[in-house]
C-alpha cells in the first residue's frame, strides 16, 4: 500500500523474523529490550508467538526513499484478547452481540509483556503519521474491528491523539532511582514504620536461603529448568496455560544472556524460587516469578527488593515490576500512568467505546491521585 509521500511504501511482513536485525533495530533503538528483534524474533522461533496460539506477527513496514525501513509496528493479528494486560473483553463482547466479529483484532505490541515502550518503533520520527495510517488502512482494508496500541511510551502518544485514535489511561507501580548509593540509603527516604516493616519482611523471606543474581556466561541449562518449573507453577496457578515454551528461556539466555538478570533463591544449594528481569537502558524489568516452596515475603524480597539493590547496582533509574499491583506501594514503588490507543473504524462502536473511556479516565486519574497520598515516604523525600 502507498501513503501520501511518494518516497514512502508501507508493506506487511510475514514475522519479525523475515526482517534483518539490523534493520529492525535502527528503528527499534536500543533501550527497550522488548521490542527489539532479538526478543520479538526469540518469541516466534520458540514458538511462543505463533498462529496457533492466537498471535500471528505481521510487522507494518514503512520503507524511506533508501529503501530501509524508516518506521515499523510490532503489530499482530490477534484471535482472542489474552497476553494483553489491556482488559477489552467487554468491548468485544458488545461488539459481537451488535453482530459483529471482534477477532481477528490487530495489536501493536510486544506479546506478554506490559511494559511501557515505543510502539512506533521510528528511524525518522517524521514517518510516525504514514506509519499509522498504513495500521488504519490494513485494519480497514481487512475488515478488522479495531487495531490497538498498548503501553504506548508516553511521548508517542502525540503521534495517535493527532491521529484521532481513542487514549485509554491505566496505572502501574515503578520505582524510581532518587540518586541511592544503597538500599538503605533508599531506606532513609522512607516513613520510619514503612522502614521497619520492610526490614522485617526482608529478614524474615532471606532466612535459611542464599540469593543469587545471575547475567551473561553466568546463566545455564539448569537455571532455566529450575526457572522453567517457577514459570510453570505460577502460570498454572494464574492463568491455567503459560504463554512462554520452554525453549523460549534457553533462546533468551542463548542470545540476550547480557540483557538477563536472574534471581534465584537457594535453600542447601536447591534452587526454590525465581524472578527474571531484563535490563534495558535506564529500567530494570521485572517480568516473571515463581516459587516451589512456600516463603513469607519471598515474592516481596526477590521481586521487589532486590530489584531495587541490583538496579542501584547497575546505576539504572527506575525499575518496572510489571501489571497492576497495589501492595508494591507500600515497598516504594510509585504510582504511574500508563497509556494505550485504539482505532475504531465503526463511527457507532468508536463513539460508545469514547463515552466509556472518558469516565474511566477520571476514574483512574482519581485512584491514581488517591494512592499517590498514600505514598511511603518522608515528608519531602522519595519519588
Amino acid at each position: 500500500m502507498a501513503d501520501d509521500h511518494s518516497a514512502i511504501m508501507a508493506r506487511v511482513a510475514q514475522g519479525v523474523r523475515s526482517v534483518a536485525p539490523a534493520d529492525w533495530d535502527a528503528c527499534a533503538g536500543t533501550g527497550n529490550p522488548f521490542v527489539s528483534h532479538a526478543f520479538l524474533s526469540i518469541l516466534e522461533e520458540s514458538g511462543s508467538v505463533a498462529p496457533a496460539c492466537g498471535w500471528q506477527a505481521l510487522p507494518i513496514i514503512v520503507d524511506g526513499a533508501d529503501g530501509k525501513p524508516v518506521a515499523i509496528a510490532p503489530a499482530y493479528a490477534k484471535s482472542h484478547s489474552q497476553g494483553e494486560y489491556v482488559f477489552d473483553h467487554a468491548w468485544a463482547d458488545a461488539w459481537q452481540r451488535a453482530g459483529g466479529d471482534y477477532y481477528p483484532k490487530l495489536q501493536i505490541a510486544s506479546p506478554f509483556s506490559p511494559v511501557p515502550g515505543p510502539r512506533l518503533l521510528l528511524r525518522e520520527d517524521a514517518a510516525a503519521p504514514a506509519l499509522i495510517a498504513a495500521i488504519e488502512a490494513m485494519a480497514v482494508q481487512n475488515g478488522l474491528s479495531s487495531a490497538h496500541a498498548t503501553f504506548v511510551a508516553p511521548d508517542q502518544l502525540r503521534h495517535f491523539e493527532a491521529a484521532g485514535w481513542l487514549i485509554r489511561a491505566g496505572t502501574q507501580f515503578h520505582w524510581k532511582n532518587e540518586g541511592y548509593a544503597s538500599f538503605d540509603d533508599f531506606l532513609a527516604a522512607l516513613a520510619s514504620r514503612k522502614r521497619k516493616a520492610i526490614r522485617k519482611e526482608r529478614a524474615s523471606a532471606a532466612e535459611g536461603l542464599t540469593i543469587r543474581h545471575l547475567t551473561g556466561e553466568a546463566l545455564t541449562e539448569a537455571h532455566w529448568d529450575a526457572f522453567w518449573r517457577f514459570y510453570q507453577d505460577t502460570g498454572a496457578r494464574k492463568w491455567g496455560r503459560p504463554y512462554l515454551t520452554r525453549a523460549f528461556f534457553s533462546l533468551l539466555g542463548a542470545r540476550m544472556a547480557d540483557k538477563v538478570l536472574l534471581m534465584l533463591a537457594e535453600r542447601d544449594g536447591r534452587a526454590i524460587a525465581g524472578a527474571l528481569n531484563l535490563i534495558g537502558a535506564d529500567t530494570l524489568y521485572g517480568r516473571y516469578w515463581g516459587a516451589t516452596e512456600e516463603v513469607p515475603f519471598l515474592h516481596f524480597e526477590l521481586c521487589y527488593y532486590q530489584a531495587i539493590e541490583a538496579a542501584i547496582a547497575l546505576g539504572l533509574r527506575f525499575v518496572e515490576a510489571g501489571a497492576q499491583g497495589e501492595h508494591k506501594l507500600a515497598r516504594g514503588y510509585a504510582p504511574v500512568a500508563t497509556w494505550s490507543a485504539h482505532f475504531l473504524p465503526d463511527p457507532g462502536f468508536r463513539r460508545a467505546v469514547a463515552q466509556f473511556l472518558e469516565a474511566e479516565r477520571a476514574a483512574v486519574a482519581q485512584d491514581r491521585a488517591h494512592l499517590e497520598a498514600m505514598a511511603p515516604f518522608r515528608r519531602g523525600a522519595g519519588a
